[in-house]
C-alpha cells in the first residue's frame, strides 16, 4: 500500500536533517505585461532602447509581441527577495516608460485590440537566434492567430534542493540515480497537480471578462456584460478556456505525464512529423520568407500550451526535450497563474506562500500513473471551473462520480492544514496558515475570489477597457511616486548596455545562413 500524505508528512517531520532541507525551496517568477499607450491602446512603438536588448537583457525580455514585455527574476530562496526583485524590474521599466508615455497593462486578458496585423511581432535583431524567435512567433500568429498571443500570464518555477531530494530519497530506501529518483517525485507532483489545478484556478483566477476587441466576429460562449465586454457570470480564468491559449490541433496530441520518456517522445514525434494544417500554411511564402520554423503540430516545445511543465535549463543550442533527457527534470513551470490586476506586480506574498503550499501537497501526496479516462476527466474537470468555478451547485467529476466542486475544494484545503504548520515552524512565520486561511474565505465565498471582485467593478458601469486602464494607471501612479534609487537605476543602467553589447557580439559571429542553422537544430530532435 502506498504512503499516505499524512505518513509521509510525518516521515519529513521526524526526520531532523530532511525537514531542514526542506526550508530550501527554490522560485522564480517570471510575468508579462503589454505596453499600451495613455488612451489604453496596445502600443505600436519599438521595444524601447532604455530596457536593453529584449534577446540578451536577464531581466526584461519581450514575449510573442513588440509590445508584450516579460519580466524574469532570478532564483530565490526567499519569497520576500523574488517578489522585490519583481518590484524592482516594474520600477526600473515605469520610470523608462514614461518617458515614452506609455504604461503597462495590469490585467490577463488583453486591452484593446485593432486588427490582428496590427500586432507586432517581437524583433530581437539580425542574428539567427533572433530571426528564429522571430519566425517561431510568427509561425504562431498563422497557427492561432495573433489576438490570442497578447494574453499575459504568470509562470512560477519552483525546485527544491539537491539536499533534500538526497536525503529524501535516503529516506524512501530508493537507490536508483539521484537525477532518476528527482525526475520521478517531479513527475508525480505534476500528474496530481492536473489532478488538483481547478482550485488554483478558482483561487486565483483574474479573467471572467474581456474587450470585445478580443473576441471581434469569432464564435463564442460568452455574455454581454455591455455593448464593449464579455463575460461568463461564474468564469474565473477565461485565460485558461478556450479562448485563451488552447488549440483545437493539439487536442490530439496526448502527452502522457506518467515517464520523462514517454513525455519526451510525445514531444519530438510532435515536433517532427508533418500537420496537415500547417502544411497547408507552407514553409515559406512566395518570397522565400520564413512563414514558420517547420510544418509540424510544434515548432518548438514552447508551442505546447499546458498548465504545468517539468523543465532543466538547456546549454546554448540544445532542445529542451534533449535537456530533460540529458539530466531529468531540474524544476517544474506553473503557467496557470492569471496576472493579479489588484496587485502591484501581479501577484502578492500570499498567492507565493499557497503556491509553494500546493506543490508540495502535490509532491507529498500520492500520485497513481493516469489512465487515459483520468487525463480526459481532468481537462473536463478544469473546463468547468474555468467557466462556471464560482457557481455554487458546481460539481466535478472525480473517479466517475459527481461532487460538489465545494466539498472537493475544502477537502483539500483542510488536507493542507499540517503541511502549513510544518513550514511555519521551519520558516519561524505564519504566512503559509495565514495564506491558507485566506483561500478557505475564498472557498467558503466566492465574492472574495480575484474574478468576483473584478466582476463587482465591472457591474458598477465600467466596460472591460476602462477597469484595465484604470488599474493600469493605478499601479503606474504607484511605481512613479516612488524615486528611483540611485543604485537601482545604476545596475539597471549597467544591465541595459551589457546586454546591447552581447547583441552585437552574438550578431557579429554569425557565419552561418539561417536555413543551415535551421536545419542544424532541428537535427538534433531525429
Amino acid at each position: 500500500m502506498p504512503a499516505t500524505f499524512v505518513q509521509k508528512l510525518n516521515t519529513v517531520r521526524h526526520n531532523p536533517a530532511l525537514l531542514k532541507s526542506l526550508a530550501g525551496l527554490q522560485r522564480g517568477i517570471e510575468k508579462e505585461s503589454l505596453r499600451i499607450d495613455e488612451t489604453g491602446l496596445l502600443s505600436q512603438k519599438p521595444h524601447p532602447q532604455s530596457l536593453g536588448s529584449a534577446l540578451c537583457h536577464p531581466k526584461i525580455t519581450t514575449d510573442y509581441s513588440e509590445a508584450l514585455l516579460e519580466f524574469i527574476t532570478p532564483v530565490f530562496a526567499s519569497i520576500d527577495d523574488c517578489l522585490q526583485s519583481l518590484h524592482d524590474i516594474h520600477h526600473f521599466t515605469y520610470h523608462q516608460l514614461q518617458q515614452q508615455q506609455e504604461l503597462l497593462w495590469t490585467c490577463s486578458m488583453p486591452c484593446q485590440l485593432g486588427k490582428s496585423e496590427d500586432i507586432p511581432l517581437a524583433q530581437y535583431g539580425s542574428s539567427n537566434v533572433a530571426k528564429m524567435k522571430t519566425i517561431y512567433r510568427r509561425g504562431l500568429g498563422f497557427r492561432y492567430g495573433r489576438i490570442m498571443q497578447t494574453i499575459s500570464g504568470i509562470h512560477y518555477n519552483f525546485s527544491l534542493s539537491d539536499k533534500f531530494w538526497a536525503n529524501y530519497q535516503q529516506q524512501q530506501k530508493n537507490t536508483d540515480a539521484l537525477h532518476q529518483f528527482k525526475t520521478e517525485q517531479y513527475f508525480g507532483l505534476i500528474r496530481n497537480f492536473r489532478r488538483y489545478v481547478p482550485l488554483l484556478v478558482y483561487l486565483f483566477g483574474a479573467s471572467p471578462a474581456l474587450c470585445r476587441s478580443f473576441v471581434k466576429n469569432a464564435a463564442h460562449n460568452l455574455e454581454a456584460l455591455d455593448e464593449h465586454s464579455f463575460y461568463r457570470p461564474f468564469a474565473t480564468s477565461l485565460r485558461m478556456g478556450d479562448l485563451g491559449y488552447q488549440s483545437s490541433a493539439q487536442q490530439a496530441l496526448f502527452v502522457c505525464y506518467n515517464s520523462l520518456e514517454n513525455y519526451i517522445d510525445s514531444l519530438r514525434k510532435a515536433i517532427t512529423v508533418p500537420h496537415a494544417d500547417y502544411e497547408a500554411i507552407g514553409l515559406k511564402d512566395a518570397d522565400g520568407e520564413y512563414q514558420q520554423l517547420n510544418t509540424a503540430l510544434l515548432q518548438i516545445e514552447n508551442e505546447f500550451y499546458s498548465t504545468i511543465r517539468p523543465k532543466r535549463v538547456a546549454a546554448s543550442g540544445e532542445a529542451p526535450i534533449n535537456a530533460l533527457a540529458r539530466g531529468g527534470v531540474e524544476y517544474i513551470e506553473v503557467r496557470c497563474m492569471d496576472v493579479n490586476p489588484f496587485s502591484a506586480v501581479g501577484i502578492d506574498s500570499d498567492a507565493v506562500h499557497f503556491l509553494d503550499l500546493f506543490l508540495l501537497f502535490c509532491l507529498f501526496n500520492d500520485s497513481p500513473q493516469f489512465e487515459d479516462w483520468e487525463c480526459e476527466q481532468n481537462d473536463i474537470n478544469l473546463k468547468r471551473v474555468v467557466n462556471d468555478g464560482r457557481n455554487p451547485v458546481l460539481t466535478l467529476t472525480l473517479n466517475g462520480e459527481e461532487k460538489p466542486f465545494n466539498e472537493w475544494g475544502n477537502s483539500l484545503l483542510d488536507a493542507m492544514l499540517p503541511l502549513a504548520d510544518v513550514l511555519d515552524s521551519l520558516h519561524a512565520t505564519k504566512s503559509y496558515r495565514e495564506s491558507l486561511t485566506l483561500q478557505r474565505e475564498k472557498m467558503q465565498n466566492s465574492s472574495k475570489t480575484p474574478s468576483a471582485i473584478m466582476l463587482e467593478e465591472l457591474q458598477q458601469g465600467k466596460t472591460f477597457a476602462q477597469f484595465g486602464l484604470q488599474q493600469s494607471r493605478h499601479w503606474q501612479d504607484y511605481f512613479l511616486q516612488q524615486p528611483m534609487p540611485t543604485g537601482l537605476q545604476r545596475r539597471f543602467a549597467t544591465m541595459t548596455a551589457d546586454s546591447l553589447a552581447q547583441q552585437a557580439t552574438i550578431e557579429a559571429a554569425d557565419d552561418t545562413d539561417f536555413s543551415t542553422y535551421l536545419a542544424k537544430f532541428y537535427a538534433q530532435y531525429y
